[in-house]
């Protein structure tokens, strides 16, 4: 958040600045925001966030002091179907996909790379059909990780989604029936390329594929130097794949070894640690280029970030015409062809299109500092990477932006004191505008479309028992008209106590 002073100069206090002179009001600033009683015409919620950030913003702006979501007026839909809720605002998830080809295109244009460019979206991080359908809109690709995901990829071609070209890259490290389910797929003529996690996977489809098949090799990768263990437990070691493709590929017509796969946990960061691994991936990929022809693709997983603050300044432009040339430069000091390039995105094409809305029931003041505003639900069931990886989401109050605000922590339901939330991304505080009497206060977490519902278990059991939330999917029509469809309700009691067993 203190970033933000920049964007002070352009606030609507400025003229106090001059009078004091900047730096002072700076520090004043400063106090203000680490002292919630210190007050520097900043009394009212607004005030805070214009001092601090850029705002509105591309996907947030005001109306009536009421907080609107890629034009979507969340109070109406609270108002329509109660809270807690989650929702999806479809468009976002294309509007994602677009905006990574593009980059991709005009830094491939830039530097007259000579090869082409292939989006993925990997499965993983939302299996639900109303986002595969919205994804597949626009020209994009499947990458899997597991045995059910190859039904859904049958469903989707049954559903004329996705045709036998499409390319299905399958990751993982594969139990039998996945290894199976892959070469059925094989055989029927899907373009389905297994990439290796392990060395003696290649023998289950030396099996089970009847003709020919392309496959790609997954790069154990080094896990930074923070990690608990030093290499990562999935992928093949470097030293082992020259041997490898010599012993078992080179002269085996049933396969072919189209593709070598980098994946960084950590994601597509502007870091030492990233370009390094990128770096010695590519030296790698041009050895085995060297003598194997039919190697022409690689495979950079992990992903972009999203936006966990309303202060995100991750350049995606400049970081694709860094991986784009770093490929050439090294490929044309090898001296060999530049490969095709595909991308893995999951949390980037799905992350910003969710939501999660809340209703703060009451507070409570537990010693002379610390106010805790308790929510209507939980955020181990309905944000469990809030819980077990301590993730930061973009917190926002829905309404009563012009009242004052308070230094809090937000608490939920359950009898875990681990339900909690106390700090966002970008300053170790929540600030939420302070409670008024008969006038409900409502939240939004954003950004939260991607892993959350498959890690809390959905239609399963929660934790204390706290029912899933409803769903609401937000599309938009062919003039622009928001369309409102209720995807699920809220989880009920029979179908928890069917599932523990007390009812049939």
């Amino acid at each position: 958040m203190l970033d933000g002073h920049k964007n002070a100069k352009k606030s609507v206090n400025i003229h106090h600045a001059k009078d004091i002179g900047f730096d002072s009001w700076r520090n004043m600033h400063f106090n203000a925001l680490l002292r919630p009683n210190y007050r520097v015409e900043m009394d009212r919620y607004v005030d805070l966030i214009d001092q601090t950030f850029y705002f509105p913003t591309e996907e947030f702006q005001l109306e009536n002091n009421q907080l609107s979501f890629n034009g979507v007026p969340l109070m109406e839909v609270i108002e329509k179907y109660g809270t807690p809720l989650k929702l999806t605002y479809l468009p976002k998830i294309s509007s994602q996909i677009q905006k990574a080809k593009s980059f991709f295109k005009d830094a491939i244009e830039k530097h007259n790379y000579q090869g082409t460019y292939t989006y993925c979206y990997c499965t993983k991080s939302s299996h639900f059909s109303f986002v595969l359908e919205e994804a597949l809109k626009n020209d994009i690709h499947i990458e899997t990780s597991s045995t059910f995901d190859i039904p859904i990829v049958r469903i989707l071609f049954d559903k004329g989604k996705i045709s036998k070209d499409t390319f299905v890259v399958c990751n993982g490290y594969k139990k039998e029936t996945y290894t199976d389910a892959i070469s059925d797929l094989i055989n029927d003529g899907f373009n389905c390329i297994p990439v290796l996690d392990h060395l003696e996977e290649l023998d289950a489809y030396e099996a089970g594929v009847k003709g020919t098949c392309n496959i790609g090799i997954r790069m154990a990768t080094d896990e930074e130097p923070k990690f608990e263990f030093y290499t990562s437990r999935l992928g093949v070691r470097y030293n082992d794949v020259i041997d490898f493709y010599n012993n078992r590929i080179a002269n085996n017509p049933k396969f072919k070894l189209k593709m070598m796969h980098l994946f960084i946990n950590t994601g597509i960061k502007d870091t030492t640690y990233y370009w390094s691994e990128l770096r010695r991936f590519l030296y790698k990929y041009c050895e085995l280029k060297a003598i194997n022809p039919d190697l022409d693709s690689i495979d950079i997983g992990g992903g972009w970030p999203i936006k966990t603050s309303v202060h995100f300044d991750y350049d995606y432009a400049y970081m694709t015409n860094q991986i784009v040339e770093t490929i050439k430069r090294i490929c044309e000091e090898k001296g060999v062809p530049t490969p095709n390039i595909f991308t893995e995105f999951g949390s980037f094409t799905v992350g910003e299109s969710g939501a999660a809305i809340y209703s703060v029931l009451g507070s409570k003041l537990q010693n002379d500092k610390e106010e805790w505003y308790m929510i209507d639900s939980s955020f181990i069931t309905t944000l469990p990477d809030v819980w077990g990886l301590n993730q930061k989401y973009l917190l926002l109050p829905v309404n009563n932006w012009d009242k004052p605000y308070d230094k809090v922590k937000l608490g939920g339901i359950t009898c875990d004191s681990m339900d909690y939330y106390n700090s966002e991304a970008h300053v170790n505080m929540v600030f939420m505008p302070k409670l008024q009497p008969k006038e409900k206060q409502y939240i939004g977490f954003f950004h939260t479309g991607a892993y959350q519902e498959s890690l809390g278990g959905y239609g399963g059991i929660q934790h204390c028992l706290v029912p899933a939330p409803k769903h609401i999917l937000i599309n938009r029509d062919a003039e622009g008209k928001l369309e409102y469809k209720l995807f699920a309700e809220e989880q009920d009691k029979e179908s928890m106590l069917k599932i523990l067993g007390y009812i049939k």
